[in-house]
């Protein structure tokens, strides 16, 4: 088989959930693999017969294609015969949502590989020898193998929502995430100088977040919330990459929530790390100690990163943020006291009922952090809300006024000394059109392919398809209550009746 990731190997060997697939891939005596890249691959045997994907960033779909058309794979699953190699994916993107680019793939895997992907791979040995027809039928009995060609999905009209979604003979009626439950985490198995994270060594310290903030994927849909224990695997590994390269990043995307995490730091701080340099992905504020920005000073990092999302205490509610404007100017003033010279912060603009207040409200916390931590840098990152599936804010659209929200940020923070990292509205639009897309937005994506992927290019694919599927607002700005959502067959960790109450409960505080 081959195994591709559809960006530059940079990119792809800076991606741990690319290297553990890989890994795991390595380990399955039946099989021979080779890596692909779109700027090098290593030798690919010409008799391939899988050929997957590891698909983590949206707009890389474009190259997902330009990789089939280089392999001389047609682009639509339907066009392929006996003769070509069966086409996997699996990641975040195709997890959380499959069906815009369910033309493209013969196969997807939803959820964790750890268990999945060798399945995945001893299934297919065993039919390997009979026809397509009969091999897809035969995955679609693997727990968390989705095979969209035997799910059949309606229309209310040609530019109307889903209508129905049926399964066909014998695909199971619904497909539920896998959930690696082991307690061995991940971590690095490559360390390079050619990785966009040069010669770094990563450990993953949590999977998932106990926080459940209503528009949240990396929570709700990675659900439960997992630790590695610290003595039986994080510390060992930890040792085994420290003797490789003195660049160490902790990975989760709550770190700081691990129960013993304190334990961490305190080895870390030992003696002989004196000369390494430590990094750890985003930070709960009111988990902050004195003693981690202490240990982080001291081993070469240089500022933390926090999620706010909101100045408002009022929209934190509505979100389910449990998180205070005093505990944030509390951990800016531990920032500071610990030795770092900067904190960013990342915030969100049209969030569910969000009002003018709300926004004036952000910049008065803003205003009042730089005020009180004059020697510290201050940045705030910002992107538009975007609808994720299986999230209670599943149903929302995209707000039509974020980018003018965008744009008062980007007048006021300068002025007040915090540097103001937006992320585009343009690209929000193209990822909420992704993310709640159906089928049919296949079809968009096959034409910005040939054009290039911009904000305009969408827009113009819309415009010429005009009559064959709904218009670009109904994707993104349109609010689904009610509705049948494109994945209503492919099932999280969390009931759809939770989900409901989620948003109910956020409704009320509305």
């Amino acid at each position: 088989m081959v195994f591709a990731f559809p960006n530059l190997y940079s990119v792809g060997i800076a991606s741990l959930g690319y290297q553990v697939v890989w890994r795991l891939l390595k380990g399955c005596p039946e099989l021979r693999v080779a890596r692909l890249f779109m700027d090098l691959a290593e030798p690919l045997p010409p008799d391939r017969e899988l050929v997957g994907f590891s698909f983590s960033w949206e707009l890389d779909f474009t190259n997902i294609l330009t990789l089939l058309t280089q392999l001389q794979i047609p682009l639509s699953a339907h066009e392929r015969s006996h003769d070509h190699p069966l086409v996997f994916g699996g990641g975040p993107v195709l997890t959380a949502n499959p069906e815009p680019f369910a033309d493209f793939f013969d196969v997807v895997l939803l959820g964790d590989g750890e268990e999945l992907v060798p399945e995945f791979v001893r299934a297919y040995a065993q039919v390997r020898h009979l026809d397509r027809a009969h091999q897809l039928q035969h995955l679609s009995q693997v727990a968390g193998v989705y095979i969209p060609s035997l799910y059949q999905v309606t229309y209310l009209s040609p530019t109307g929502g889903v209508a129905q979604i049926q399964a066909l003979t014998p695909a199971p009626a619904t497909v539920t995430k896998r959930t690696w439950r082991g307690d061995h985490l991940s971590a690095s198995t490559v360390v390079t100088p050619h990785s966009a994270w040069e010669n770094i060594y990563m450990v993953e310290v949590v999977r998932s977040c106990p926080e459940l903030c209503r528009f949240c994927l990396a929570s709700y849909l990675t659900l439960p919330f997992r630790t590695a224990p610290v003595t039986g695997s994080l510390l060992p590994l930890i040792e085994a990459g420290l003797r490789v390269t003195s660049r160490l990043g902790l990975l989760g995307a709550s770190v700081t929530q691990h129960p013993e995490f304190e334990q961490v730091l305190d080895y870390l701080a030992e003696p002989q790390f004196e000369q390494i340099h430590l990094s750890v992905s985003s930070v709960r504020a009111n988990t902050l100690t004195p003693k981690m920005t202490q240990t982080l000073a001291s081993r070469g990092a240089n500022s933390v990163t926090i999620a706010v999302e909101t100045g408002s205490e009022r929209l934190r509610q509505v979100i389910n943020k449990k998180l205070t404007n005093p505990e944030i100017e509390t951990c800016a003033g531990i920032v500071a006291e610990g030795g770092l010279k900067g904190l960013k912060l990342y915030g969100m603009v049209g969030l569910p009922s969000e009002e003018t207040a709300d926004l004036a409200a952000t910049l008065d916390l803003l205003t009042r952090l730089r005020q009180a931590q004059r020697g510290l840098r201050l940045s705030f990152g910002c992107s538009t809300f975007v609808p994720k599936a299986h999230t209670p804010f599943q149903v929302y659209g995209v707000d039509r006024q974020a980018e003018k929200k965008l744009e008062l940020f980007a007048r006021r923070l300068p002025k007040i000394g915090v540097d103001f990292r937006p992320e585009s509205y343009g690209w929000s639009v193209m990822q909420a059109l992704i993310s709640r897309g159906d089928r049919r937005v296949g079809q968009v994506l096959r034409q910005v392919h040939q054009t290039g992927a911009s904000l305009g290019t969408f827009r113009r694919a819309f415009k010429e398809l005009k009559g064959q599927l709904p218009p670009l607002e109904h994707y993104v700005h349109d609010d689904w209550s009610g509705q049948v959502l494109p994945w209503q067959h492919l099932l999280g960790p969390v009931a759809e009746g939770v989900l409901t109450r989620h948003l109910e409960t956020a409704r009320a505080q509305m």
